[in-house]
């Protein structure tokens, strides 16, 4: 399991204050502010919410000692890490942290290799699941229990029930 979990993304300057529009991906989207100083992917930045409101389909945040545009549009396309212990543990069942489904071995349900996870999208329509075969274009499927019926972290692989459809294209 990784070590950071990425909980947001900065986008666009707002204003001429320094606030960005934040892009939250935790559960609750408001508790992006609840997690303590934020930081860069390489650890080396750290940012602290000073005001969180909402707007439509994001957030505007103002970010501690980010005070102009300028400043603010250095930002953008940032994505924010949280270490993994100041998150809360996951207690329901077919709940996950995207960062954990990265890099396991997807399967189809007779245990034939389809590839490996490379990443879980969400262009706002739900979560769309992208798997790297050995060669051949990506696989991208909705995050469903009916495209993938078992997620085994322990054993690090997902079952994948290709569709029909996909599999005659495939073949």
């Amino acid at each position: 399991m990784t070590e950071r979990v990425c909980v947001a993304r900065i986008g666009a300057a707002h204003g001429v204050r320094g606030e960005v529009k934040l892009w939250s991906f935790t559960e609750d989207p408001e508790a992006v502010a609840d997690y303590g100083p934020l930081e860069t992917e390489d650890g080396m930045c750290h940012f602290e919410i000073e005001s969180l409101r909402a707007a439509k389909e994001h957030f505007v945040a103002r970010l501690k000692g980010i005070d102009s545009r300028n400043a603010a549009e250095a930002l953008r396309n940032v994505e924010l890490y949280v270490p993994r212990e100041r998150l809360p543990a996951i207690d329901k069942e077919d709940t996950f942290y995207v960062a954990d489904l990265i890099g396991l071995d997807a399967v189809t349900p007779d245990g034939d290799a389809l590839g490996r996870v490379t990443a879980v999208h969400n262009f706002g329509a739900g979560d769309i699941i992208e798997i790297a075969p050995a060669k051949g274009a990506p696989l991208m499927l909705s995050f469903t229990g009916a495209n993938v019926p078992d997620v085994n972290l322990e054993a690090g692989r997902i079952v994948v029930a290709v569709p029909n459809e996909i599999e005659a294209r495939e073949g």
